[in-house]
């Protein structure tokens, strides 16, 4: 059979009907003929010694021959379509690829084979993309997992990876997920996102983005809470950028997110049991283990179970100017979970001793929340003064005050100043650092 025939079936051409009335199933299947017949045709093991240009232009000479010598009927745009497809699925992520070139996007969710969204500029919006069939998602799925040497199995069907610009990867499979394979992606920038770009983007102010530089020069403990999707590591990646590079850090994280600019950090991350239940190596064995390193300061990319302890433990014993995230709605519920991930331990502490714990390590916890409109904003900065009987004492000292909607939908408010003067603003003055008795009076 020719080529062409191969290529084509009986399934029309890829911009037409054809018999199944569809034009992209018709293109979906000339590409998975033609992504065949280049695999038999080329020495894969050649490929690891060219550069990628190299590649690349192997790929489309061989392509390019392919479809002429059978005289395929196919536009030029058709045909630099098909190669390109094809290279990236010989090299790449398939159809995901031109969504992970394309800077705007900043999640890309599959639900099915034929149901991918994107969320861009804090919407979520459907897309026309689409996979072949299950078979195709799933070579996909394990080509992501494979590179960072994990396995994805009905013995193991749910899996954290990430890609190498540092994208967070999430897959589940049947049985977990009943409709199929389902990916989902957190993309990431190659260079992560400064304070003043944070501060253009109306995240929060500059009188705001000045003080939380002098609170991590002055190695005060940060809590940053919020929900998902709220900028938690976003701006934890932000607020590590004022850490001094004469200091040693020691980043620990499930998937390793974190992009610090700093040139003395060492990188930590978690790792899932084996195939045989063993080799597992949990965020507080890492916290534990970064105690020994001669750390300045330990950043943890989210606390989540029992390294609550260790790290609080850490944070009063030295290790102060430390920094990690939580999942809360309110500066409150984020010390109320860290006493549940405290509780997770085994541990047996009284409500009063926890809190005594929580109220000595940290000083500030900043909240985090993404608007109705996509947007982020911290919402609120409270700073942690100590105890009243069994309870940890706050106060609030930034607030984010809603005042409506415009008529695009945007959310209208602004930030201020509740006219508390914080405590550690004589702990900044130690360091050298003044706050202005203007900064906070009340708004």
């Amino acid at each position: 059979m020719a080529l062409r025939e191969r290529l084509i079936g009986n399934t029309g051409t890829p911009g037409g009907g054809g018999s199944d009335g569809t034009g992209q199933h018709s293109f979906q299947e000339m590409k998975a003929r033609l992504h065949r017949t280049l695999i038999n045709r080329m020495d894969l093991t050649k490929l690891s010694t060219l550069t990628p240009e190299q590649v690349h232009a192997e790929v489309s000479r061989l392509a390019e021959s392919v479809l002429a010598q059978e005289a395929v009927p196919l536009s030029v745009s058709e045909r630099e379509r098909l190669v390109n497809d094809v290279q990236h699925e010989l090299f790449g992520l398939g159809p995901l690829e031109p969504l992970l070139k394309d800077p705007t996007v900043s999640d890309i969710l599959v639900n099915s084979h034929d149901t991918i969204y994107i969320e861009r500029r804090g919407k979520i919006e459907p897309t026309n993309i689409r996979f072949k069939d299950d078979d195709h998602l799933m070579r996909v799925i394990e080509r992501i997992v494979s590179s960072v040497g994990r396995r994805i199995d009905e013995s193991s069907p749910m899996v954290d990876a990430r890609l190498q610009d540092g994208s967070r990867v999430n897959a589940i499979i049947p049985p977990l997920s009943i409709d199929g394979p389902v990916l989902s992606i957190r993309r990431f920038g190659a260079d992560p996102l400064k304070m003043a770009a944070l501060v253009e983007k109306n995240a929060l102010t500059k009188d705001i983005a000045d003080m939380l530089q002098m609170v991590v020069h002055a190695r005060l403990n940060i809590l940053i809470s919020g929900g998902t999707g709220a900028g938690k590591t976003t701006l934890l990646n932000a607020l590590s950028a004022f850490i001094p590079e004469n200091e040693r850090i020691v980043t620990i994280e499930d998937s390793a997110e974190l992009q610090l600019q700093q040139p003395h950090v060492v990188r930590l991350e978690t790792r899932p049991p084996n195939i045989e239940g063993k080799g597992e190596v949990t965020q507080r064995d890492l916290v534990r283990n970064a105690l020994r390193m001669r750390p300045d300061r330990i950043v943890i990319g989210e606390v989540r179970g029992g390294e609550a302890i260790d790290m609080l433990q850490a944070m009063n014993t030295g290790h102060d100017g430390s920094l990690t995230t939580v999942h809360a709605n309110t500066p409150r519920d984020a010390l109320a979970r860290l006493e549940t991930m405290i509780q997770m331990t085994g541990m047996r502490l009284s409500d009063r001793a926890m809190r005594q714990q929580v109220a000595a390590a940290l000083n500030l916890v900043v909240q985090v929340a993404r608007m109705s409109d996509g947007s982020r904003r911290v919402t609120s900065i409270s700073e942690i003064t100590g105890m009243e009987g069994e309870t940890i004492t706050m106060q609030e000292i930034f607030m984010y005050e809603r005042t409506g909607v415009d008529q695009q939908g945007q959310v209208l408010g602004r930030f201020r100043p509740t006219g508390i003067r914080p405590r550690f603003a004589e702990r900044l003055k130690t360091c050298g650092l003044q706050l202005p008795r203007v900064f906070f009076e009340e708004m």
